[in-house]
């Protein structure tokens, strides 16, 4: 940066832009201007009158003060752009510059997005407006911007050319109208032409054809008058019209905010030719990527890309310039849990103080026991490397703070008894067993007893069967035999067995 504070000129308390831009160019300065945003436009604007400047966004708290010039000078090596100093007004400069694309471009002085070993080449053309007096020499410098190399330009007028001793009137060069001098005819009054083969006010229908860009479009497109062959374009107010057909101009590109090329690009024939480090059809998009890289590094905090110089989320519930806040991402409770044990207990990857106080900005509060009801908050816990349990919440305010609420102490619980768990082991295999031996005796039990009974049931119906067995004779049988009473005197029954 240069203070110009102390600078005068002729008199004036600070010295205008032109001569600040001439002392920058005398002494190989690029000057970068570090502004807020709500000044970018006003010094982006003072670009167009000091070759060689930039302007970069600066961060309210200018954390990216070492971005902002590392992207200056990358943007700077890959430009080269032609000033030209003492430029005489007697004298018109056109310059065409060959890019690395090897495709001329009139009207350009500098060339952008170089790379090293590309090379670039330029064209200028100098035309003399006026004749000076006899013996009268004029030079120019044309300089590219913070090199020290230089071209001096001397020029040597020559108004009177040997040739015009030898200028034929009448000539038949000229469909003898006009006078061939030099090898240009000058016509007569009344007619045009480079051989004098038009006449002021003819407008022939081949004249008119040749002023069409194609069948059936406007003559010089609308916005010109076909004379001779030619097109004459019109004036505007808005800028230059030109081409063979009158088809270009510089003022009918894409603009941004009411903004040509969003002031990062030349308008050629309506097609924004975007500077270095912009691209798109209005030239609003930057393809710079500092402001993406949040403090851990990480492009967008690993959540997202960088479009046109800033961060788009990507990832669900991710927010913030860099996409660094999210407190329902998976990662939320590990990124936050670095900063809780380097800010709380010196600990961790971060405990070094620089990277503690640098990437760790969010509030910690420390409670005695944690609200796990809010809703608006995440519950994140930890195991220490001492077995314990460290908890705390992650919640986003709406004013765009993170806040950290944790416990001033991790929980830890009392060890276990290692004899009261043997014993409580050996107690639980016994009494498995004992179920286990009791449930198989039970069941031997049930099944014998069920078998027993099976067998009795058995027994009893063989014994019906026998019993009722038509083969089967009793041992002993009985007889039974009748007496006369009258004829014995007496009757009895009697049985012999």
């Amino acid at each position: 940066m240069i203070s110009c504070s102390t600078l005068s000129s002729g008199g004036k308390d600070y010295p205008s832009l032109a001569l600040l831009g001439e002392k920058l160019a005398e002494n190989n300065i690029f000057l970068i201007f570090a502004v807020t945003k709500r000044l970018y436009v006003i010094y982006k604007n003072f670009t167009a009158l000091i070759p060689g400047t930039t302007v970069e966004i600066l961060d309210q708290d200018s954390k990216n003060v070492i971005q902002l010039i590392i992207a200056a000078y990358n943007n700077i090596r890959s430009k080269v752009e032609l000033s030209v100093w003492d430029h005489p007004e007697d004298i018109g400069l056109s310059f065409t510059a060959t890019c690395q694309d090897g495709k001329p471009l009139p009207g350009l002085r500098k060339c952008a997005d170089l790379k090293i070993g590309d090379t670039v080449s330029f064209n200028v053309s100098v035309e003399a407006r006026s004749c000076p007096p006899r013996g009268a020499d004029r030079s120019f410098t044309i300089k590219p911007v913070g090199f020290k190399d230089r071209l001096e330009v001397t020029v040597d007028y020559r108004c009177d050319c040997g040739c015009s001793r030898k200028a034929q009137t009448n000539s038949s060069i000229c469909s003898a109208t006009g006078t061939y001098n030099c090898g240009t005819c000058h016509c007569e009054p009344g007619y045009l032409g480079a051989r004098c083969e038009c006449q002021e006010g003819e407008a022939s229908s081949v004249y008119l054809s040749a002023c069409r860009e194609a069948e059936g479009k406007q003559i010089c497109s609308g916005r010109g008058e076909c004379s001779c062959n030619q097109c004459l374009c019109y004036e505007s107010e808005f800028g230059k019209i030109y081409g063979g057909y009158c088809e270009c101009d510089d003022f009918t590109c894409a603009r941004h905010k009411g903004i040509l090329c969003s002031g990062h690009g030349e308008c050629h024939c309506g097609e924004c030719k975007c500077h270095a480090g912009y691209v798109g059809d209005n030239c609003n998009c930057s393809t710079e990527t500092s402001a993406c890289v949040a403090d851990d590094g990480q492009m967008c905090s690993g959540r997202g890309g960088c479009v046109c110089g800033r961060c788009l989320c990507t990832e669900p519930g991710a927010f913030g310039d860099t996409c660094e806040k999210c407190p329902t991402c998976p990662d939320a409770c590990g990124t936050k849990r670095e900063c809780i044990e380097c800010r709380l207990f010196n600990s961790g990857r971060l405990a070094d103080n620089q990277t503690c106080q640098r990437l760790c900005k969010d509030e910690i509060i420390t409670v005695e026991a944690l609200d796990t009801e809010d809703p608006g908050s995440v519950l994140c816990l930890y195991k220490t490397d001492t077995d314990c349990v460290m908890k705390f919440t992650y919640s986003e305010h709406a004013s765009g703070r993170s806040v950290l609420t944790a416990l001033k102490e991790p929980e830890c619980g009392g060890g276990p008894d290692a004899p009261m768990v043997l014993l409580a082991v050996v107690g639980s295999i016994l009494l498995v067993g004992v179920v286990l031996l009791a449930v198989w005796k039970l069941a031997i039990t049930v099944h014998d007893r069920r078998e027993f009974a099976r067998f009795q049931s058995a027994r009893s119906r063989a014994r019906y069967e026998m019993a009722s067995n038509p083969l089967y004779k009793q041992p002993v049988s009985t007889h039974f035999v009748e007496t006369d009473f009258n004829a014995y005197g007496k009757s009895f029954n009697g049985g012999v067995h």
